[in-house]
């Protein structure tokens, strides 16, 4: 068996690192420290200048002995513990919950054709209103009865339905909601046109926006409908009542075919 220092010059002949345990091995002999240290080479002895030369014959210089490699010791260094990323926290900012829309609407009959009011104050009609004598002209331009009837029992339909509470009240519970009560009314008592009358009537009646105003709709489940700016619309913008009549005019024949 070979020493172990000579063993560890092998080792280290062949580039193959000397690990040492950074902790005490249960069971295990104790470590000799002196044992891993390089050997410690004397020094040569240097020949006495006043001792003669028994011989004149040169002698050969002794060659030198290679340096033995020196012991390295790797300790291997502790491992970080890698950055964890920290778990991003949810986004807690409440969303912004959309009111429920607001209005009130008017279902009226004229002949055969169906009237859905925007109401813009919220009440029903009186008989002096200037929003109703308005919407009179309109019937009488129209060649319709000038005195429209209540349907039902003549309450309006108002949103939302209830104040408070978990119920969906959103824009399309209300589209539904109102298309669901033209679709009873027509069920029972058909009619030629529907006039949707403001912009919540041409929103959650006819699916369309105030572009649409004066030309003629088609809407699936309802029938055909005539768009018509609110009564506040027109009494502001007089110029608008001209593109009215136009449009009135081409849908004329839908409420007069029977006639």
């Amino acid at each position: 068996m070979i020493t172990e220092t000579r063993r560890r010059a092998y080792l280290d002949a062949m580039q193959v690192a000397v690990w040492l345990p950074r902790t005490e091995l249960p069971f295990a002999a104790p470590s000799r420290l002196e044992l891993l240290q390089p050997p410690v080479e004397a020094a040569p002895v240097q020949p006495d200048a006043a001792v003669p030369v028994a011989s004149e014959r040169a002698v050969e210089p002794t060659p030198a002995r290679p340096e033995k490699p020196q012991l390295r010791v790797v300790v291997p260094e502790p491992k970080q513990p890698e950055a964890v990323a920290a778990p991003q926290a949810p986004d807690e900012r409440p969303k912004a919950v959309e009111p429920p829309p607001r209005f009130a609407l008017q279902l009226l009959r004229a002949g055969s054709v169906l009237l859905l009011v925007e109401l813009p104050t919220g009440e029903s009609f009186q008989s002096r209103d200037p929003g109703y004598i308005l919407l009179k002209d309109l019937l009488r331009a129209a060649r319709l009865p000038d005195s429209p009837q209540q349907v039902g029992d003549g309450e309006p339909i108002r949103w939302p339905l209830l104040h408070g509470g978990s119920l969906d009240q959103g824009a399309e519970a209300a589209r539904d909601y109102v298309q669901g009560v033209l679709a009873g009314e027509l069920e029972t008592m058909g009619c030629d046109c529907i006039w949707l009358v403001g912009l919540p009537a041409l929103r959650f009646a006819g699916e369309v926006g105030a572009e649409a105003c004066c030309r003629e709709l088609a809407i699936d489940g309802l029938g055909r409908a005539l768009a018509i700016p609110g009564l506040e619309t027109l009494m502001e913008q007089p110029a608008t009542k001209a593109e009215l009549w136009q449009a009135m005019r081409r849908s004329l024949p839908r409420w007069h075919r029977s006639s």
